[in-house]
């Protein structure tokens, strides 16, 4: 498949081979996208941004709309896409493309909302004789790095709301799984959009965001990544925006009073959703002491039944990992656990890509199954005897991106709300719970700045403050 720069689909001699990581089969190919393409890009994003900053509200909303028909027109073969390039299942993957109709269609409408006030400016002596009001612009050019583990939606989580915002956009998709960003691109391309405001570039991150992320026409990175990567896209950004999801580690608290079946059939999603290569996935389960043994036994009960393998099959409940370099990993991961004292309860198994959904007690707080973002298919569960232990605990760790309660004591609801560390609290439901047009985002290690539709709309434009004066 080509890359999209310079308002035209371009090969290159030099190509990347596109694996479903399920067997290993090459599917299809993508440019390695050079550092003159990466100039490219930057040269016709910034006459894109010209092209974008003098598109009327109502036809970026337009455009945004008819790329999310175009989208639910072609909701299967983006599905049957997104479960060949990477881990997902087909039914999760039919999930990925409806909300990723969703995120361009919220985007139409906050194109629709931009606006601004006017300022009192006779608010304080001297001001008398002004008037004035301030509205939002285009930042200029939006540089999206997006991760494999939602290969569309993701892409859709930043071109959506930059495009809505009156700004061009460069898309640097993971290496591992780039089609869908390309696909997307197709879709955006057919709604209208004019072909130099998007460009998507494909090859290696590092070589490319080397030329790419520190060029002062680049005015905010959005990137969505781990906390290492992170690091280096902060260093070489200089002064711009830069909004950044970085992970998590996520913890959830089922109290002795919480619905334990909904409880256990949340959170068994919540950790094995995409092969648990999932930023807001669950790792960290601490339970009451009351119900641990009848929670750990439901939980283990239905982690055994789910059935891994081949994607495409409807009755799949969950795929590979991305790579077996990450599935080792994992593995590996497991393995230092086990000989620090922890206990497999179930899985622990790895074939090639496919690990088994993996859940473990007595844990040692010193591992690194516990104390890093796994991004794999493994929960960790441990008792608690009260409310400040839990808190305490689940806050230990660097990160802060979602956390979980599940209890019917309004008032403990209240109190967890307000006392986990994170950007995001989930009563009643798994941390794996985002709506899209929500405050997106964490604290701590876990990120900068918020996406969510309206939210990255307002990351991605600038105030402009106007004032008159009555001579």
């Amino acid at each position: 498949m080509r890359m999209f720069i310079g308002g035209e689909w371009r090969d290159r001699d030099r190509v990347i081979p596109v694996r479903d990581p399920y067997d290993g089969a090459t599917i299809d190919s993508v440019p390695n996208a050079t550092a003159a393409d990466a100039r490219l890009a930057l040269d016709s994003a910034h006459r894109g941004s010209a092209s974008m900053g003098a598109l009327p509200t109502y036809e970026r909303a337009k455009i945004l709309t008819r790329a999310a028909e175009n989208v639910a027109g072609a909701a299967e073969d983006f599905a049957t896409l997104i479960a060949t390039e990477g881990s997902k299942t087909i039914r999760e993957a039919r999930k990925e493309v409806s909300r990723c109709v969703n995120t361009l269609t919220a985007s139409a409408e906050e194109a629709k909302r931009l606006s601004g006030e006017t300022i009192p400016f006779d608010s304080f002596p001297g001001g008398e004789s002004r008037v004035g009001y301030y509205y939002r612009i285009p930042v200029g050019i939006v540089l999206a790095i997006t991760p494999f583990n939602d290969p569309l939606n993701l892409v859709a989580h930043k071109v959506g709301p930059a495009l809505a915002g009156g700004n061009a956009v460069i898309v640097k998709p993971a290496t591992a799984t780039p089609l869908s960003a390309l696909k997307l691109a197709e879709a955006l391309l057919e709604a209208g959009l004019p072909p130099e405001a998007l460009q998507v570039i494909t090859g290696s991150g590092t070589a490319l965001g080397r030329v790419l992320i520190p060029d002062e026409r680049v005015r905010m990175v959005s990137f969505t990544g781990g906390y290492e990567a992170g690091l280096d896209v902060a260093r070489l950004a200089g002064i711009k925006k830069i909004g950044m999801e970085l992970g998590s580690n996520s913890p959830v608290i089922v109290w002795e009073d919480a619905d334990l079946e909904w409880a256990v059939e949340s959170c068994v999603s919540g950790a094995f959703w995409a092969a648990g290569q999932n930023c807001i996935g669950v790792q960290r389960l601490y339970l009451h002491q009351a119900v641990y043994g009848a929670f750990r036994d439901r939980f283990v009960e239905r982690a055994t039944r789910y059935r891994i393998g081949d994607k495409l099959r409807e009755e799949t409940d969950m795929g590979p990992m991305i790579t077996e370099s990450e599935a080792k990993r994992v593995d590996q991961w497991i393995g230092e656990a086990t000989a620090a004292g922890a206990t497999v309860l179930c899985g622990g198994g790895r074939r090639g890509t496919l690990v088994e959904p993996t859940v473990l007690e007595a844990v040692p707080r010193t591992v690194r199954l516990h104390t890093e973002e796994v991004f794999g298919p493994t929960v960790n569960l441990y008792p608690v005897t009260n409310v400040d232990e839990a808190v305490a605990q689940a806050n230990a760790l660097p990160f802060g991106l979602q956390a979980a309660a599940f209890t019917r004591d309004v008032d403990l609801a209240f109190r967890l709300a307000a006392d986990l560390e994170c950007g995001g609290v989930m009563i009643n439901d798994s941390t794996d719970c985002r709506l899209d047009t929500m405050p997106f985002g964490g604290v701590k290690r876990s990120g900068l700045g918020r996406e969510g539709v309206r939210f990255a709309v307002e990351e991605m434009t600038e105030l402009k403050t106007v004032c008159f004066t009555r001579r």
